[in-house]
């Protein structure tokens, strides 16, 4: 198993850009149901993860709330850079495992910083679940890497 053959890739995958107002940010996580959406560049390199506590937060922490002010203040505003890093597409399983536990999907670059999709940590459980003999193999080699 690799991190490619668990990737759900960008096409497939919710996303907004830096650029994009809070605003914009809000409605584009209220039409697509989830609670957090990665953030990319124009140029398609991941900037970080944006979810519904850091607009809450936002909004908490500022004066003024309107709607006129909300469609001025760029996405990139409210982002943490401690939110949800990447992984390499290089990563190990091992060190993906720890992230997927961490949070529910994991981003994953190229070599160069692009976006290249997320692995969900609903994907590997399903894929840890397959009763294939790979699967148990590679299980049972995470398993003696561990201790």
């Amino acid at each position: 198993m690799n991190v490619v053959s668990l990737l759900t890739p960008k096409m497939q995958v919710a996303y907004l850009y830096d650029d994009c107002t809070v605003r914009q940010g809000i409605e584009g996580l209220r039409n697509h149901g989830f609670t957090a959406v990665p953030v990319l560049s124009r140029e398609g390199r991941y900037v970080g993860t944006v979810s519904e506590g850091d607009f809450l937060w936002h909004m908490l922490d500022r004066q003024d709330n309107s709607l006129r002010t909300r469609e001025k203040l760029p996405l990139r505003e409210v982002l943490r850079t401690d939110f949800n890093p990447a992984v390499s597409v290089r990563v190990s399983m091992g060190e993906l495992l720890e992230r997927a536990m961490e949070q529910s999907f994991v981003p994953v670059v190229d070599d160069r910083g692009a976006f290249m999709g997320i692995v969900t940590r609903q994907t590997i459980l399903r894929r840890l679940t397959e009763p294939t003999a790979e699967v148990e193999l590679e299980a049972e080699e995470y398993a003696k890497s561990a201790r």
